[in-house]
């Protein structure tokens, strides 16, 4: 089963480089040479959008919301795993487009009727990818969506990508995930708090 990352930002650099050898990696981008240059320096495949989809079981969608929700209308996300990480921001940063109300995954969802969509790594900057994998090896990834194999198959992916798996319920988890990526991104840069940071749930029983 083929592993696509769309899109070749901070994120999906980062994503590619931590599953660069432990999956049957393919990388695409609206820029096929850049895209294809990424995937030379890791190693790994490089494809058209359109070929790589087709070719792969699961998707990463590693763009901003907007782009996200384009690329999930395609009929050929028909049974794929789709993984959306992103958070639906408004354009100056400010907040996020919508609340509790309905989340990116869950209109992402609706767009890609026949896909299985799966919340993931939308709390995790990118930076995080550059640190040593021991490093992040107890950072959580919050994972949620509505099919269990999918769930299962993008959290051996977490793992493989060097970091731990929370999961948390259906996909409409999103709508609290969502926020707490805002959240994240108001103490990093609203606040100072920078980059190297990840939110973590604590059992101190």
């Amino acid at each position: 089963m083929k592993t696509v990352i769309i899109g070749i930002g901070n994120m999906g650099k980062g994503l590619a480089a931590r599953l660069a050898g432990k999956t049957d990696l393919v990388i695409a981008g609206r820029n096929d040479t850049a895209a294809r240059s990424l995937a030379e320096s890791l190693g790994v495949e490089s494809a058209p959008i359109t070929e790589a989809i087709a070719a792969a079981g699961i998707v990463f969608l590693a763009v901003p919301y907007a782009s996200a929700l384009e690329i999930a209308a395609l009929p050929s996300l028909a049974g794929k795993i789709v993984v959306d990480i992103s958070n639906p921001l408004k354009p100056d940063f400010s907040g996020l487009l919508f609340g509790h109300e309905t989340s990116a995954a869950e209109k992402i969802q609706k767009a890609a009727a026949g896909a299985k969509v799966v919340k993931a790594f939308n709390t995790i900057f990118a930076e995080l990818f550059n640190a040593p994998r021991d490093a992040t090896a107890k950072v959580p990834v919050f994972v949620a969506g509505n099919d269990e194999d999918a769930v299962e198959r993008v959290s051996r992916l977490v793992v493989d990508s060097g970091f731990a798996v929370e999961k948390t319920g259906g996909l409409d988890a999103a709508t609290l995930l969502e926020p707490l990526g805002m959240l994240n991104i108001r103490l990093g840069y609203g606040l100072g708090r920078g980059t190297a940071i990840a939110p973590a749930w604590v059992n101190i029983a």
